[in-house]
């Protein structure tokens, strides 16, 4: 049974601002969106409303993972971006610590996925029906029993990091949806965090890059 404690300290984190955009630090265990049960309408969309009551969501993180969200002030603005969104203009960094050590040093995942439906939300490899997704890893250093990696989303389909580095047998630690009992164990949150993002300011046309240093 799921039971939602959503983190109280740091209330909201604001990394960076303008009069088109904000752009904040979500931590883990927070919704990016409001759940549909009343208990669950916490959610950094609602924080930052609170200060910023214009704002608009642009893209989401799941609860589990932590780092850089986008949020836009305005509608033209929201609309502009989320284009650059769906061109795959915006480039995306995100730091994970995986189960055991990767053969490889780098690599490329091009696994399709869909939902899978008996057990929503978990999402699956499906060459069938899945939709195109692919995943850039970089691997960075790593320990006797795990690795620490650098993942490019390519696609931004749901749970796709996720899914991707348990598709390698390399399931990411603390995951509770996708690991495996020592994986799962072996850490007290999900260990994902969007740590960079970049994309052309559609208004200067300037290029905003923000860094949020992962907290693992």
């Amino acid at each position: 049974m799921f039971q939602y404690h959503p983190p109280i300290t740091p209330w909201l984190t604001i990394l960076w601002r303008d009069d088109d955009y904000v752009i904040l630090h979500k931590p883990a265990g927070l919704l990016t969106v409001p759940g549909k049960a009343p208990e669950h309408k916490d959610s950094l969309e609602k924080r930052v409303q609170r200060v910023l009551p214009t704002a608009r969501i642009v893209h989401r993180l799941d609860m589990a993972t932590s780092g850089i969200v986008v949020m836009a002030l305005n509608k033209e603005a929201q609309g502009k971006l989320g284009q650059q969104f769906e061109r795959r203009q915006v480039a995306k960094r995100y730091k994970a610590r995986v189960w055991g050590v990767l053969a490889d040093a780098q690599g490329v995942v091009d696994l399709p996925l869909r939902c899978d439906w008996p057990n929503r939300p978990k999402q699956m490899v499906c060459f069938e029906h899945g939709k195109a997704a692919q995943t850039r890893y970089e691997r960075l250093e790593a320990t006797e029993n795990s690795s620490d990696v650098a993942l490019y989303p390519i696609t931004g389909r749901s749970h796709q990091l996720r899914v991707h580095m348990l598709s390698l047998g390399h399931p990411i630690l603390g995951d509770r949806l996708y690991g495996t009992h020592e994986s799962t164990s072996a850490a007290p949150r999900l260990l994902l965090h969007a740590e960079w993002i970049a994309f052309t300011h559609p208004r200067t046309q300037t290029r905003i890059e923000i860094h949020c240093p992962a907290p693992f």
